[in-house]
């Protein structure tokens, strides 16, 4: 898994039929305090992640093994929203706020 903050959401007008409703968002790479970003990419939300939250994305074939995303051609999903993040240097401040 890999830390990453929402940026913003995909507009579809088909999905693939076998997740029907799928809600898509952009997500920038992140580090582990929220603050460095990296290459964007399209997940898939099944937490109700919001603009500007850090988020938990799963990647690769391990992002296919929960009941949604079973057999699909899904290669990112956001698996959690992040709340704190506690490191051998503290914790990261406002690591879930969501950031502008």
């Amino acid at each position: 898994m890999v830390f990453a903050r929402v940026r913003g959401t995909v507009v579809t007008t088909t999905n693939e039929d076998r997740i029907p409703g799928g809600r898509y968002l952009v997500v920038s790479l992140s580090s582990s305090d929220g603050t460095k970003e990296g290459a964007s990419l399209v997940a898939l939300d099944l937490v109700q992640a919001d603009f500007g939250q850090l988020v938990l994305v799963s990647q690769g074939s391990s992002c296919r093994q929960t009941e949604y995303t079973k057999n699909t051609a899904v290669d990112a999903v956001i698996v959690g929203i992040v709340d704190t993040v506690h490191t051998e240097t503290g914790v990261a401040p406002e690591v879930g706020a969501h950031a502008e």
